[in-house]
């Protein structure tokens, strides 16, 4: 798995990472019945991992589709 996010966008991800993940605790922590604080927590943690590893799935599928490139297989 070879890193494809910038060093800036990492320490990006990071901070709001866990931004994100330690507003929704707290949230949950008063209202621990409300499944949208789970969803936000789990939202939070990936996107700091994400910035912890360097790596973005998102990023690599979009950087190795092959969608904009047909126009070169339609003229066989």
């Amino acid at each position: 798995m070879k890193p494809n996010i910038s060093l800036i966008n990492a320490v990006f991800r990071i901070a709001c990472g866990l931004t994100i993940l330690s507003a929704a605790s707290a949230k949950f922590t008063k209202k621990p019945w409300c499944r949208m604080h789970l969803f936000y927590i789990f939202m939070g943690a990936l996107k700091a991992g994400s910035g912890i590893l360097r790596f973005c799935p998102v990023t690599y599928l979009f950087q190795n589709n092959d969608f904009g490139n047909n126009e070169q297989h339609q003229d066989r």
